[in-house]
């Protein structure tokens, strides 16, 4: 862009004095309807397990998930995203794709007690494996093509439960059209996927280990999530899903990846997600428990950033604080 006008013509602190006038110029801003809420399901009945790394997050029952959905609708966030740990684990993830499985419990009640809720199934093994990896193990490293057999099958049975989407987390190559594929067969075309688009190897995600029980046992997840230093194989990543058959592209983590961000939204003009993933959360928990930060505030500038970038869509931790925030706000 080329201005020609300059000071004292042009004074930009003009449209700054006023708080009218600061709203009215404002460029971009976060609603309750951009949100989703993540959630951890276990097994039991009138659980609810603190998770210590993640203040006011929590292990819950089925019963207590319910009770906390209704909450989280109240206050106007209408999306949750479920992860589930289930009583037993296997090596390969099957134990996800049971009728009778923790996350597709979860649904069936929820969905009972509140029909109007939209549930987002998250599609991994990590969490349903005993080696902690998001796939089948042979020669101790994950098989891509094995994997989406088990991706596929998981997908369908949580579909079946009465998931309104689908978001395959796992970064397995040929996921989406596996996955897509499978559902079409089962006659679930109407459901749509929100895949994981560019996931990287990042070390903020260490608080969604605890909460999910999830850690590895042995090496990394670098083999299949993306190397931090890269945003032109995003790009490529994104490309294939969407080509794949996906309908909603994320990018996580997010706040060091808003570069990303950007990119994708500006190249694909998709309906584009970001997750504010644990580690993200934590720190800002933690600065404020210390009073170093205002939390409130700093959280309401993350998420903005976001949407500023180029999401969409912003499935958060704070999902619930904010939703009070701006009801506060609003009443202002």
């Amino acid at each position: 862009m080329n201005y020609k006008a300059s000071f004292p013509q042009t004074r930009l602190r003009r449209l700054r004095y006023s708080p009218v006038v600061r709203k009215m110029v404002t460029e971009s801003s976060v609603f309750v309807d951009d949100l989703i809420m993540p959630l951890f399901v276990c097994p039991g009945v009138n659980v609810q397990n603190p998770i210590k790394s993640m203040p006011g997050n929590f292990q819950l029952s089925v019963d207590n998930l319910v009770k906390e959905c209704k909450v989280i609708f109240d206050l106007g966030v209408k999306s949750v995203l479920l992860f589930g740990i289930p009583e037993h684990k296997d090596e390969d993830g099957t134990v996800a794709c049971q009728h009778d499985g923790i996350v597709q419990k979860a649904i069936r009640a929820i969905k009972k007690e509140l029909p109007e809720i939209f549930i987002v199934a998250d599609v991994c093994n990590c969490e349903y494996t005993v080696h902690g990896h998001c796939g089948t193990i042979v020669n101790n490293d994950v098989d891509n093509d094995l994997t989406l057999v088990t991706l596929a099958k998981q997908s369908v049975s949580l579909a079946k439960a009465g998931a309104d989407m689908i978001a395959p987390s796992d970064m397995m190559d040929g996921r989406i059209s596996a996955v897509r594929k499978a559902l079409d067969e089962n006659g679930f075309v109407k459901i749509p996927i929100m895949s994981y688009a560019a996931k990287y190897a990042s070390g903020f995600y260490g608080p969604f280990r605890d909460a999910a029980e999830s850690a590895p046992k042995f090496g990394d997840r670098a083999s299949y999530q993306m190397n931090p230093a890269n945003s032109d194989e995003a790009m490529r990543e994104i490309a294939l899903d969407i080509e794949e058959g996906a309908d909603i592209v994320m990018v996580k983590p997010a706040m060091s990846y808003l570069d990303v961000v950007y990119r994708a939204k500006q190249m694909f003009k998709m309906p584009l997600a970001v997750y504010n993933v644990s580690g993200e959360f934590s720190m800002v928990k933690a600065a404020a428990a210390n009073g170093w930060i205002d939390e409130k505030r700093l959280m309401m500038e993350i998420v903005t950033s976001f949407k500023r970038a180029g999401a969409d869509i912003i499935i958060t931790y704070f999902a619930k604080d904010i939703a009070k925030f701006i009801k506060e706000k609003q009443k202002k």
